[in-house]
């Protein structure tokens, strides 16, 4: 059954500012790779240090891109594709 969510949800990021860089992150997690190492590797946001872990939030806390794109995964998915925003490119996780 899809878990897809109405209240609040999990999620955990690896914030990159190069379109290239999100996308080799997506290849390198779909070959198995592990999204809380890639995240203390890789991302800029300070939520690298829990491996990306952005703990739970409700809608309206985040960007409009990035919650939209974190409310449409299913718990335990990654998004196919970098998501822009001001920041710039986030891998999307969703945990719960």
């Amino acid at each position: 059954m899809s878990k897809k969510a109405k209240g609040k949800v999990k999620a955990s990021h690896i914030l990159v500012a190069k379109l290239s860089q999100a996308s080799d992150i997506i290849e390198e997690l779909k070959m198995g790779g592990n999204f809380a190492e890639l995240a203390k590797k890789h991302s800029t946001c300070s939520s690298s240090k829990k491996g990306g872990n952005l703990g739970q939030f409700g809608r309206g806390q985040m960007v409009p891109e990035f919650e939209k794109a974190a409310y449409a995964l299913n718990v335990g998915q990654i998004t196919d594709l970098p998501i822009k925003t001001q920041f710039g490119y986030h891998v999307i996780k969703r945990t719960g």
